[in-house]
């Protein structure tokens, strides 16, 4: 086998070279295949809807595999995500799957914010990959790639039109994951108002801007194929983990008193119709666009934030060396103004605190000084009140001398008057004489 190898010229032109004998390069879409299937393949499905809507079932029926879920209640306060990781395997290849269930989605009396906690659950798992890339012994190959592929947006089979809440949230997660609209329970609906439902919701959704994913169709094998599927969008989908038998054969399917609805049966949904489109045709493009499209949009966001540009202000290459140093420049420049702010604002406390200080003592002079008038003032009113005392006290003393000394006499001389006036005393001999 013989093949050519094209060389470009200096003038541009190009000129076929002739190898002779079989080279091997030929076989390097095998080699990627198998180390491919060595690894094996990360897989993330978030699943947005509310509860009770049938989004654990439907994974059921998509992966022909009973997954543990418990029930979930609709009295949770606020919304919140589970994810569990499951290791699936269909022939040679392995699948490390991981569900992302949104619980609580639309109980809520205030749901102007549902969409806040997915939002950030994308970006946490964007994160994650970030660091992982930008450590200095990165290890890529081993990875656990927890980024959400897929997000299947449950949409209830109400026939009318879309909710203010779906609007708003598909329109913030467009820009976050591949978002994928179905009609869960679409056998609680007429096949003509299905049609009529699912024509009123494209309509809407180009009309508020939505951009959910689209199958790419630039893939000649199946580009026919992602563009009828295209048209179908939403899907209307069932899921039952019950099987029943139909044409001695089990199925999944749910029983009506009126009939029987299949979930493989194309003429009963769209479920087939979603799992080849998204597990069968275009899982690798979700995975692509993924990596290539939103955590990329992501990754440059978080950089630019972070002051990394792709060119300098002269509009030339920037070499990364060159733009931590510059980075690290600026960063000490910040540090060194902030110590000096900090510095500055410590001195100014200071002065504030002595000056605040110095106020405080000059009143406790003052209040001193007034307490020491006061008490001086208050010691001569009781200097000046003793002396009146003392003075009244030698006065009362004198009069109390004087008193008891008038008393004694008064004493004495009644006493000498009745020692005279007795009988046996000479003076009343004479007086009775």
């Amino acid at each position: 086998m013989s093949t050519e190898h094209q060389r470009i010229l200096p003038d541009g032109e190009r000129r076929s070279l002739p190898l002779n004998g079989h080279v091997g390069f030929d076989s390097l879409p095998d080699q990627l295949v198998n180390k491919a299937v060595s690894k094996g393949f990360d897989f993330n499905i978030l699943c947005v809807g509310e509860t009770g809507i049938g989004k654990s079932t439907l994974m059921d029926c998509l992966f022909q595999k009973s997954f543990d879920d418990k029930p979930t209640t609709h009295k949770l306060p606020n919304v919140s995500l589970n994810s569990s990781t499951y290791t699936l395997k269909e022939g040679t290849v392995t699948l490390r799957l991981t569900l992302i269930d949104s619980m609580g989605f639309g109980d809520q009396i205030g749901r102007a914010d549902s969409h806040a906690p997915i939002v950030d659950y994308i970006d946490e798992q964007f994160e994650k990959y970030l660091q992982e890339e930008l450590k200095i012994q990165r290890d890529l190959y081993s990875f656990h790639d927890t980024r959400v592929h897929l997000c299947l947006y449950f949409l209830p089979p109400t026939g009318h039109s879309l909710k203010s809440i779906d609007l708003a949230c598909m329109k913030e997660l467009m820009q976050k994951v591949n978002v994928v609209p179905i009609i869960a329970k679409s056998d609680t609906i007429g096949k003509a108002d299905l049609t009529k439902f699912k024509n009123r919701i494209m309509e809407e959704v180009l009309e508020n801007g939505v951009d959910i994913y689209s199958f790419p169709t630039d893939d000649q094998p199946v580009a026919e194929l992602n563009a009828k599927m295209n048209k179908l969008v939403p899907f209307a989908v069932v899921g039952s983990r019950e099987s029943v038998e139909v044409n001695k054969k089990m199925v999944r399917a749910r029983c009506y008193p009126w009939g029987t609805v299949e979930v493989e049966n194309e003429g009963h949904c769209d479920f087939v119709k979603l799992r080849e489109m998204v597990l069968r045709e275009n899982m690798e493009d979700l995975r692509e666009k993924t990596h290539s499209a939103h955590y990329e949009r992501y990754r440059r966001a978080k950089l630019a934030e972070m002051g990394f540009a792709q060119r300098d202000e002269t509009d030339q290459p920037v070499r990364l060396s060159e733009l931590i140093e510059k980075r690290r420049h600026q960063h000490l420049q910040q540090m060194q103004a902030r110590e000096d702010e900090m510095r500055q604002m410590f001195v100014n406390k200071v002065k504030d605190k002595e000056a605040e200080l110095k106020q405080s003592e000059q009143d406790l002079h003052v209040k001193f000084e007034n307490l020491k008038r006061t008490h001086a003032e208050e010691k001569r009113k009781l200097e000046d009140r003793r002396r009146i005392l003392e003075e009244e006290m030698n006065k009362f003393n004198k009069h109390k001398a004087e008193t008891q000394a008038a008393q004694a006499q008064a004493a004495r001389d009644m006493a000498q008057g009745n020692s005279v006036g007795s009988p046996g005393s000479p003076k009343s001999g004479k007086r009775k004489k």
